[in-house]
């Protein structure tokens, strides 16, 4: 029986084989030239002593199916940026995570902190459609690409002028992630297999990734408490969606895990 990941990318595949036929690449690539200025997310990461937010705008997931009823992505970046948000990532998985491309577009125009695409990249025409999107990162999901995917991928990301986030969950694709370069470096505590998740994966692992990478913990991050390990961990920023977006006063949710 395929894991909840496999059936996700067999999805996603189709989902890019549809698009492509709707949207031949070359036209992507000719839109490229009115796409808006891409913001640098690294450097507002890396400004802080303390653990920096990377706000997630996500409706729902595989593991607990709608988590914000009245979803307004617009609305919800204002509040996050409002509350110190340092970066937003947005989902845009339309079938598993109800998110949307249009709801980058949205939040460009809304705030102005760099935005990350949040979505299972497999192909360049991803990247394009980031890109024109106002996208300034996109994720890399090392369990989902082959290396010679994984390094091509991110070498055309920079090559379009956007920060490659590049996650890793199994400890033996931290070497693959590194190996790519790559200097935004995520840890997800969630193993997409069974989508169970676990905070000391990160602490463990953080020690093995060199100093000069920015390291992002991802997901099962819920409160202030589990903010201070990070920290003493040297954890340089944490990506957070489920512990706001399913909170009543998102606002308040933000102050609480930032301690302010």
């Amino acid at each position: 029986m395929p894991t909840i990941l496999e059936t996700i990318l067999a999805t996603k595949r189709r989902e890019i084989a549809d698009a492509q036929q709707a949207i031949p690449e070359t036209e992507l690539r000719a839109a490229l030239k009115d796409a808006p200025a891409v913001r640098n997310f690294l450097t507002p990461l890396s400004r802080s002593d303390s653990v920096n937010l990377i706000a997630e705008i996500k409706k729902a997931s595989p593991s607990a199916g709608i988590i914000r009823p009245d979803f307004d992505p617009g609305e919800i970046a204002t509040i996050y940026v409002e509350h110190g948000a340092t970066c937003l990532s947005v989902l845009t998985d339309v079938p598993y995570f109800q998110g949307h491309l249009s709801y980058l577009n949205i939040v460009r125009g809304t705030v102005d902190v760099p935005l990350l695409r949040k979505d299972f990249i497999l192909d360049t025409y991803q990247l394009l459609e980031a890109r024109i999107a106002g996208a300034d990162a996109v994720l890399l999901i090392a369990e989902c690409l082959d290396d010679h995917r994984l390094r091509e991928l991110y070498h055309e990301s920079l090559e379009l002028g956007m920060t490659p986030f590049v996650e890793f969950y199994e400890p033996e694709n931290l070497q693959r992630v590194l190996d790519t370069g790559a200097t935004l470096v995520g840890i997800n505590n969630r193993d997409l297999r069974t989508f169970e998740t676990d905070l000391d994966h990160t602490i463990h692992l953080r020690k093995q990734i060199p100093d000069h990478c920015l390291v992002v913990s991802e997901s099962g991050i819920r409160t202030r408490e589990d903010v201070a390990r990070l920290q003493v961990a040297g954890v340089d920023a944490m990506l957070v969606g489920e512990t706001l977006m399913k909170n009543r006063n998102i606002g308040e949710a933000v102050d609480a895990l930032l301690g302010q």
